[in-house]
């Protein structure tokens, strides 16, 4: 088991079908998924060259972080994969001295062991259906 940043080991169709198993991107298409990729750092947890893993993080570089789209496959979930991905993340210096931000419905328990805190400050708008504001 490894876990890679390289785009050619990412295969988008893979991605697009854990991400269309979660709560938050059931609905979330190839095309979006892989422009998303584009704009992101992107970390895959590949095991013996299936991608099992996927976390995707938004960044300006110096000041903020946000971590986003952190799926495991059902079948390797309770095995500890987000444990590493979360190490992975947390070891990578340029992120040590940002902010991070991120959101989850039910996953406090693993990002608290990482020093993220539940906060009340944050607010969020869903995209329109006209993309405007």
């Amino acid at each position: 088991m490894k876990i890679s940043m390289d785009r050619n080991e990412m295969d988008v169709k893979v991605i697009t079908q854990l991400l269309n198993d979660t709560y938050w991107a059931t609905e979330r298409d190839e095309k979006t998924v892989s422009l998303s990729m584009e704009h992101s750092d992107c970390i895959a947890v590949i095991d013996h060259g299936t991608l099992i893993g996927f976390a995707r993080i938004v960044t300006d570089y110096t000041t903020v972080f946000w971590l986003c789209d952190v799926v495991v496959s059902r079948q390797h979930r309770g095995k500890g994969i987000g444990k590493m991905m979360m190490n992975y993340i947390r070891n990578l210096d340029y992120y040590k001295a940002l902010k991070g931000i991120l959101a989850t419905k039910d996953a406090f328990g693993l990002y608290e062991q990482y020093g993220f805190v539940k906060s009340d400050r944050f607010m969020s708008k869903d995209r329109g259906a006209d993309g405007h504001l």
